[in-house]
């Protein structure tokens, strides 16, 4: 049993409720600035061992693996403490915010020999984990091309401070979740070409940058793949459409994955469709109100990254695929900024990457 520690107590409360129900890992001690939420979460999962110390998780030899699940615009300083201190990290999306800081974390990983996990969540949903598991048995032949999206109706989140900073954005707070999603199945993205716009209700919100996008990836080997998002506007009934999809299409069959539905529907390589739901799961994935977090998702995950600890392996999405994910968001922005399609290659050029 590995033991974790959890900086960060708004997302991190999903992390909490995994490591508790998780007979792998041993919750040892939370950590938040804030100590009235610090005593919230002690009270609500009966956990009353909280510091408001960083220090004290990194100097806790009985702590093997750090949890970050803090602002963007830290995660990059958080993941050098842990990591300078000995500890593997689990960070949760978007892995940094800039790559300058890029060359220091592959530095400290190959000097401590830890391991860095990127906790991108949504790979780890039951249907876009049965449709990996489809993919690599072959069961819809050789991949065509991928279209994923995130569209939600995230007025709620205007009601947060940090969501009308002039650094917040969604291409990466949303699009890191469909675009890790495509490069899962075409990792080797060369090229992006994108338009975006602040729509009229986000510009009412106050936000500073857009909310409705629609980009286009071109692979190393040709292949094209589409991801789009939309953030402040009504979405349809989820028995039409989820927030956020995965299409797989290729040669012998195609698959489609939702989430926060749990549903899944493919036609396979001998004509067969099929629509698959995972009702008696909802508990496991979704343990406090309504569908606004990621408890089963990050235990399945956690999990995960406890088995490739144990027996020494990479577990994926790990700090160089991380990295690469921020590089293609790079990338995106900067085609947002010019209309013109933009090199991944030459943003990791940029960074000395």
């Amino acid at each position: 049993m590995l033991k974790i520690g959890i900086l960060g107590l708004g997302e991190g409360r999903s992390t909490m409720s995994a490591a508790l129900n998780s007979p792998k890992w041993e919750l040892k001690k939370i950590c938040d600035l804030n100590e009235d939420l610090c005593r919230h979460r002690a009270e609500e999962f009966n956990f009353p061992n909280y510091t408001l110390d960083y220090n004290d998780l990194l100097t806790d030899p009985g702590i093997d693996v750090i949890g970050i699940y803090t602002p963007d615009k830290f995660h990059a300083t958080h993941v050098k403490m842990a990591l300078s201190h000995g500890k593997h990290v689990v960070c949760t999306k978007p892995f940094i915010d800039n790559l300058a800081d890029a060359k220091d974390i592959l530095g400290l990983v190959a000097s401590t020999g830890k391991k860095v996990f990127v906790g991108q969540s949504s790979r780890f949903f039951e249907p876009m984990r049965r449709q990996r598991q489809d993919y690599e048995a072959g069961l819809i032949g050789e991949l065509i091309t991928v279209e994923a999206y995130y569209h939600a109706d995230h007025r709620w989140f205007l009601e947060k401070g940090w969501s009308l900073e002039s650094k917040f954005k969604w291409l990466y707070g949303g699009l890191s979740h469909p675009v890790d999603l495509v490069r899962w199945y075409l990792p080797d993205i060369t090229e992006v070409m994108g338009y975006g716009m602040l729509s009229a209700n986000g510009k009412k919100g106050g936000l500073h940058h857009e909310d409705t996008m629609h980009f286009i990836f071109k692979a190393k080997d040709g292949r094209v793949a589409r991801v789009s998002g939309a953030y402040t506007g009504p979405v349809q009934p989820v028995t039409r459409d989820s927030e956020m999809s995965c299409i797989l299409r290729s040669t012998e069959g195609c698959s489609q994955a939702d989430y926060m539905d749990l549903r899944y529907a493919v036609t396979t390589n001998t004509g067969e469709e099929k629509i698959i739901t995972w009702e008696h799961k909802l508990k496991h994935y979704f343990r406090f109100e309504g569908k606004s977090h990621h408890a089963g998702e990050y235990q399945n995950y956690l999990e995960y990254f406890h088995d490739c600890l144990e027996s020494n392996q990479t577990a994926y999405p790990d700090v160089r695929e991380g990295i690469g994910t921020i590089a293609l968001l790079k990338a995106m922005e900067e085609s947002l900024a010019t209309g013109l399609p933009v090199s991944v290659a030459s943003i990791l050029k940029t960074h000395g990457l």
